[in-house]
């Protein structure tokens, strides 16, 4: 602990992380009129992390009421940040929930009590609609869901938060961070920054960035593989969708248009929400799994004869897991930890941005959230 006796903070808050969570995050707090810096360790944008690419899906199906509310302000904030910038990050297709472990009519009662819209059909009516796929049963359909564009969403929150006066920095690696009585000191190689609170986005660096400073819960990072199939008819729009069968293992499967990363028109992204290998985020290899390729090859060939047979693309990511895929949002002294997420964080972003800025600028969550996210119930 270094002393902070006497010094005056150079900025309020300093964001360590220039993902989807951090630059929501410095959007948030420079649209608030707060003094921020948001350091990112390599240039905005990087693969090396969980919030690159064209293709992430947004979702309104949750069976947990809580989430589904919150998907609506988060799809709220996603049209305020199109208006700010110009860009348009959020595109709807609609969206599909089917397979038996799935529970499409949990689903659609869940949203129609929470007043979503969403309509369950039946396996005929469903074929009938989507002719490229298969179904064993009832299908819930609703209106709401669709394509986030990370990568465009990361620069477009940056170019607002720098609008509103942020500081930004990237390839800017955080090597070191250091609480005073009442300040944090961040530290890269270049240069030192206090501020009265430090907002910890780092995703699947959390762990190491906060070693010794934070008691967090297990976090566990995988590296998820992602598949492109080509549409056999790229002129038919195709929606997003989440199967899970309850059987091979119980995975869950999804799809989503995947726009640029696909390469070419007409491109379906299809990966698996389970069964990413174990890594850490510097010691990723970038090498698909075999056994995830041929899962979601085996998938494709019963499930979607849609889709070209074999995929003509392929990419990963990292997932950073809680135990009990709930995110981390919670202040500790004078560090805010958010971003680990367990991979279906993205759709949230500029909600969590605001949470987020909540937890840096002194204020409470809502109890429910605060029970649910907190640092002590992960713990516990």
């Amino acid at each position: 602990m270094v002393s902070g006796m006497g010094k005056r903070a150079d900025v309020d808050a300093i964001v360590v992380g220039g993902g989807l969570m951090g630059a929501a995050t410095a959007w948030a707090l420079a649209g608030r009129g707060r003094s921020v810096v948001l350091m990112e360790a390599h240039e905005f944008g990087h693969k090396g992390g969980s919030s690159h690419g064209s293709a992430r899906i947004f979702r309104r199906a949750y069976p947990d009421p809580m989430y589904v509310k919150l998907t609506g302000k988060a799809g709220e904030l996603w049209r305020e940040l199109e208006h700010q910038t110009g860009e348009q990050l959020l595109t709807l297709t609609g969206g599909l929930d089917h397979g038996a472990s799935r529970g499409p009519k949990a689903l659609t009662d869940v949203l129609k009590a929470s007043r979503v819209q969403a309509e369950l059909l039946d396996q005929t009516e469903a074929q009938a609609r989507w002719p490229g796929m298969v179904f064993d049963g009832p299908v819930m359909f609703h209106p709401e869901a669709g394509v986030i564009d990370a990568e465009r969403a990361v620069h477009a929150m940056i170019k607002q938060a720098r609008a509103d006066g942020a500081l930004v920095r990237e390839n800017a690696p955080v090597h070191k961070i250091e609480l005073a009585d009442d300040l944090a000191w961040v530290h890269t190689r270049e240069e030192s920054w206090t501020a009265t609170t430090v907002v910890s986005a780092a995703g699947a660096w959390t762990t190491d960035l906060l070693a010794g400073l934070v008691t967090l819960p297990p976090l566990r990072v995988t590296q998820e593989s992602v598949f492109h199939f080509g549409l056999a008819d790229p002129s038919v729009e195709w929606p997003t969708f989440i199967y899970r069968d309850g059987v091979a293992g119980n995975v869950t499967f999804y799809g989503v248009p995947a726009g640029r990363d696909g390469g070419r028109p007409g491109v379906i992204k299809i990966g698996e929400h389970e069964n990413g290998t174990v890594t850490t985020a510097d010691t990723r290899t970038g090498t698909i799994d075999p056994a995830a390729r041929q899962r979601v090859v085996d998938y494709v060939t019963k499930r979607l004869p849609g889709l070209e047979a074999g995929p003509f693309n392929e990419a990963s990511c990292l997932y950073t897991w809680t135990q009990s895929e709930d995110w981390v949002l919670d202040r500790y002294g004078n560090i805010v930890v958010c971003s680990p997420c367990s991979g279906h964080g993205a759709k949230f972003a500029p909600l969590v941005g605001q949470l987020t800025a909540d937890l840096a600028t002194g204020e409470r969550l809502e109890t429910p959230l605060a029970k649910r996210f907190s640092l002590r119930t992960h713990l516990h």
